[in-house]
């Protein structure tokens, strides 16, 4: 018993030493790395005051940047940054670089990536027509494949993904499968076993590496691409489950849009893939840099952002966009809670006489954000900002249009999990042609959707508490 008395009595003295001392060393990390003063005047204070609560926070909340994710792009054999300098400096490909209106120049210059004409896109609007285009071309592949999802389901579309994969893995393709550990976690051993057992990669994203990262669920890689043959790409909202197919049991039909992109932007598709890639498995996949022929004319700037960042880019690149705008700013997102520097864009676009909408759905898949959306489009309606909700099924799509010269199409949702934390991915467009697609899609999920008064958007999340507090312009 003595014994037993000391052991206890010793951990009740070390214990507090030691989140104490953990406090204090993650005081240090925040001030090193936050990246507004709210959040780091937070942090410091309730590590300091409350380290026996915060300090577990901190391991699975904290970060808002993967440093490591950066570091891991200079070891290895090659660095990963040469071959985005091997990009820009290749010669075929400079010849197919564009300098084009200065919103997407300052998007270029952001991220270090230059808009490559020579494209040619296809709008694939919900899931049919997005599986469809991609399942007909990995059947058609020659060398190799590159798959990447956020979400992967043992289900009917995720079956016939996988019997794909193995087809051609058999055949000689070389195909590597990246999905994120986090938001495949109800994906089964079974499923990815059967793809090794074949001769495919598999390879998890996950940011528990090294003993602080271990805990930090938090950071989530939402990118959704394909890459056939370094020639074809597709990116855009839709992850593998029946769902997306409008198979759900709760939807009774799922809105989402994809891209299909065929030349030499694929390369910086390409890219992105393979820098998540070296992450996850410390290895280089065996692809082709040789630049694909032309397969059309259009220009186009792919867009990754995430935590690896040494800046907030996702929430820039919004930002940028809702600055440019001078006539039109039409945003379509399933989810609404932005950072505030979203936020004040929006106002004062619709202040100088924008036409700003934001599209969300009316039957959320997430209540309680569906809740929290309603508070910051509150904001933006009150400075005329217009709000109009989707109402047939649930809308996943991640789009944007600015005037008649700009639209994007990827992973990004108007969240702060996608502005700050989430790996992402967005293409953007200055195509004439294709613009007018995305404004005739865009007209046609408006005219299935209904318009919210300022107080429809105050009263509709909670009609029992705002029905104490009215609204009063």
């Amino acid at each position: 018993m003595p014994v037993i008395q000391v052991v206890i009595e010793y951990w009740i003295l070390l214990v507090p030493l030691v989140l104490h001392g953990l406090g204090i060393l993650f005081i240090f990390d925040v001030i090193m790395n936050g990246r507004t003063s709210q959040g780091t005047i937070a942090w410091v204070m309730a590590l300091f005051f409350f380290p026996y609560l915060a300090v577990f926070l901190y391991l699975i909340f904290g970060a808002r940047r993967i440093q490591d994710y950066t570091a891991a792009h200079q070891s290895g054999t090659m660095d990963i940054h040469h071959l985005g300098k091997m990009l820009r400096q290749n010669q075929q490909l400079r010849d197919l670089m564009v300098r084009e209106t200065p919103q997407i120049d300052v998007l270029s210059h952001i991220y270090q990536l230059p808009v490559m004409k020579g494209n040619r896109c296809t709008l694939l609007i919900n899931g049919k027509a997005t599986f469809d285009s991609i399942l007909a071309s990995i059947a058609h592949a020659r060398r190799y494949i590159l798959i990447q999802f956020f979400i992967v389901h043992d289900d009917g579309l995720g079956r016939r993904l996988k019997s794909a994969l193995i087809e051609r893995a058999k055949a000689g393709v070389q195909v590597y499968f990246l999905y994120d550990k986090v938001g495949s976690v109800r994906l089964p051993r079974s499923y990815t076993d059967a793809l090794r057992v074949a001769g495919i990669h598999v390879g998890i994203f996950r940011v528990g590496k090294g003993w602080l990262n271990r805990f930090r669920i938090n950071f989530r890689n939402h990118r959704k691409i394909v890459v056939v043959d370094g020639e074809k790409s597709w990116v855009g909202g839709h992850n593998v489950g029946d769902e997306y197919l409008g198979k759900s049991t709760r939807f009774s039909s799922w809105r989402d849009t994809h891209v299909k992109m065929a030349g030499p932007v694929t390369l910086a598709v390409q890219l992105s893939f393979v820098e998540d890639w070296y992450w996850a498995c410390g290895q280089l996949p065996d692809v082709s840099w040789t630049p694909p022929p032309a397969f059309g004319n259009e220009p186009v700037l792919c867009i990754p952002t995430g935590p690896g960042d040494m800046v907030e880019s996702c929430s820039l690149m919004m930002v940028q966009a809702i600055n440019a705008s001078t006539r039109r700013c039409w945003m379509l997102s399933p989810y609404f809670v932005p950072d505030v520097a979203v936020i004040k864009a929006l106002q004062l676009a619709a202040m100088r006489g924008v036409d700003v909408r934001i599209l969300i759905p009316a039957n959320p898949d997430k209540r309680v954000v569906w809740w929290a959306a309603h508070s910051y489009l509150f904001e933006v309606a009150v400075a005329g900002v217009r709000v109009y909700t989707y109402r047939e099924g649930f809308m996943h799509q991640k789009v944007f249009l600015v005037d008649d010269c700009l639209a994007g199409i990827g992973t990004a949702n108007l969240d702060n999990r996608s502005l700050r934390i989430n790996f992402e991915i967005t293409m953007t467009f200055t195509d004439p042609a294709f613009i007018r697609q995305v404004e005739k899609m865009c007209r046609d999920d408006f005219a299935v959707s209904d318009p919210l008064t300022t107080d429809d958007v105050y009263r509709r999340p909670l009609p029992f508490l705002t029905g104490l507090f009215p609204y009063r312009p």
